[in-house]
């Protein structure tokens, strides 16, 4: 009992306190403000296809020149604003879309030329 009333513990003591006090004041102000960032999930919807056209070159008729095909928006998506699509699986050229009259989409396939024998799928790849 007598060792915590000398005088070293007696200053001890106070100055720990005010040095606790202190770190826990510092520690209080630092606040970081409100931002924008953030993070969060989202249904994606999708859409359905229909009515696909795969339209042959007149001269050369393995060639395909287009593909035409109605985008459909399901419950809660809008319509699309970008389309794209791709006729091989492997290693195959995404050919950007147009819209023609709404629903209907055209997509050239001239650039590099697609044909009947190297496309084995269509993937079509719309968003709002």
């Amino acid at each position: 009992m007598f060792r915590l009333i000398r005088p070293q513990t007696l200053i001890f003591l106070p100055v720990s306190m005010i040095f606790a006090a202190a770190v826990y004041g510092f520690a209080a102000s630092n606040v970081v403000p409100e931002s924008g960032a953030g993070d969060g999930t989202g249904t994606i919807s999708g859409y359905t296809i229909t009515n696909i056209d795969y339209n042959l070159n007149g001269t050369t008729p393995t060639n395909i020149d287009s593909v035409d095909f109605d985008i459909n928006p399901t419950a809660g998506a809008s319509a699309p604003g970008l389309v794209k699509i791709k006729l091989v699986s492997a290693g195959g050229n995404w050919y950007t879309c147009s819209v023609t009259v709404s629903p209907n989409w055209s997509c050239t396939t001239t650039s590099p030329q697609a044909t009947v024998a190297t496309a084995n799928q269509l993937q079509v790849v719309a968003t709002e």
